[in-house]
């Protein structure tokens, strides 16, 4: 039996939600300014890092909201501002980031319970920060975002793990259910 793409993009909104839980769980044993540190990271610290995706995903959902599906998951992020940069800050504090963060996955976890396959075979057109046009299937769009968040939580576990902060398992095995 093969994974339809509806089907594998809720196993990676499950996953991204888990994960996310999990680095926040174990980011939230730093004090404020191991979590400001710049370690550099991509985007500096643990802080920086973790508010860089939820920066990703609020452009990313956003672009995705536009597609001719509607997805009425995405209203919430319809209202959102835009961010200027990749690093802007959009919650100064570790516990409002924390909050921001799990409303954004319980929006993921909606938009992929509502996307269907044929939604994912559509094309997206889309504009960068730099105002660039591109058309892209949708899937890959989607594979694309997924991708994009666990490169980063990558750099957060190891950021963490230097710090001596152990994540636990992060292998998408260990949420996977047990068949039969």
């Amino acid at each position: 039996m093969t994974m339809s793409l509806k089907n594998h993009f809720e196993l990676m909104a499950g996953y991204n939600r888990w994960m996310n839980d999990k680095v926040y769980a174990a980011a939230s044993g730093l004090d404020a300014a191991a979590l400001h540190e710049d370690k550099g990271a991509f985007f500096g610290s643990v802080f920086g890092t973790l508010n860089h995706l939820l920066v990703a995903d609020t452009i990313w959902l956003k672009r995705f909201a536009d597609h001719p599906a509607a997805f009425r998951s995405l209203a919430s992020v319809r209202g959102l501002p835009h961010p200027y940069t990749l690093a802007e800050i959009l919650h100064p504090g570790f516990d409002q980031l924390r909050e921001a963060r799990r409303d954004m996955d319980e929006t993921i976890v909606g938009f992929c319970a509502e996307a269907s396959d044929d939604a994912y075979d559509h094309a997206l057109t889309y504009r960068n920060r730099s105002g660039q046009v591109f058309v892209r299937k949708f899937g890959h769009l989607a594979q694309h975002f997924f991708n994009h968040q666990t490169h980063h939580r990558g750099q957060v576990t190891t950021l963490l793990s230097q710090a001596g902060i152990d994540v636990g398992v992060t292998d998408l095995s260990a949420m996977l259910p047990e068949l039969d």
